[in-house]
């Protein structure tokens, strides 16, 4: 990397090349830079600021352009919805001469990570709501937890979004982020809404917080996920589950009395949400 703050993407294959820079400590944003030709494709809404040069156009899908016709960029569309996603992604491309810039924004506190697909082995699986942009090329899909278990009570890890190609992504997580590097057979225990990221190679179960007193009481819901290497995980420390729950808590949603955490109806409550 060379002293200038803007890192540099060099994709031989599918993805476009890109510059960017990300900004900020807590709210960050994400300012790409784009030679003329170039695109990058971003969440509906994601889009803070734009060069004049840059034009914008909305799609179905990632705005690949090869989703099969019609039929296929329906499908693509459809699989958007079921991650809680937009119909819609935007397309920026640069349409001028030299450089030009376009800005993008987390919607909550926290960090914007940076990945480059084909330094995970071409694939990233993450959670619903994390996709933000990337450079065009890059396919985002869905994936789905095949478990049983996994499926009826793994909540936020249930339906996961599956980023693949091999240029940037980036992908907006809450509060705190943290890698480790799994090796075989290595396992972690996480919050189930905390895994905010992993490759593909990891495999994902869900195991019982402990016993039953642990489980009603504890306030950590009833499953953890269990995540078995090799591979890498991204862990969040501040999903936005859990930061809307303490601010419905706040606002006195449960009629003015703080339950805690640790009460039967918070165990319960926290089910479905991985929290």
């Amino acid at each position: 990397m060379s002293n200038s703050p803007w890192s540099h993407a060099r994709s031989a294959s599918v993805a476009d090349d890109i510059d960017f820079e990300i900004k900020g400590q807590e709210l960050q944003f994400l300012e790409i830079e784009l030679d003329p030709g170039e695109s990058a494709v971003a969440e509906a809404g994601a889009m803070v600021w734009k060069d004049a040069a840059v034009s914008m156009s909305t799609v179905f899908g990632d705005g690949r352009g090869n989703e099969g016709g019609f039929m296929g960029k329906l499908l693509g569309a459809g699989q958007r919805l079921l991650t809680g996603e937009s119909l819609f992604t935007t397309v920026f491309t640069h349409g001028g001469q030299g450089k030009a810039r376009v800005a993008f924004s987390a919607p909550v506190p926290g960090a914007i990570l940076p990945i480059k697909l084909d330094q995970v082995g071409g694939e990233l699986i993450c959670q619903k709501d994390s996709f933000l942009a990337a450079a065009r090329g890059v396919q985002i899909g869905i994936h789905f937890q095949r478990k049983i278990m996994t499926g009826l009570f793994g909540g936020e890890g249930f339906i996961m979004q599956r980023l693949t190609g091999d240029g940037w992504v980036f992908v907006q997580m809450g509060g705190t982020i943290v890698e480790r590097e799994l090796k075989a057979g290595e396992e972690l225990h996480v919050d189930t809404g905390c895994l905010a990221a992993m490759t593909p190679g990891v495999d994902f179960d869900l195991i019982g917080a402990g016993g039953v007193k642990s489980m009603l009481f504890g306030g950590e819901g009833l499953f953890f996920a269990r995540l078995r290497g090799p591979g890498k995980v991204w862990i969040q420390s501040l999903p936005f589950a859990r930061l809307a729950g303490r601010m419905l808590a706040a606002a006195g949603s449960t009629g003015g009395q703080n339950r805690g955490e640790g009460s039967v109806l918070g165990a319960f409550g926290n089910l479905l949400d991985g929290n």
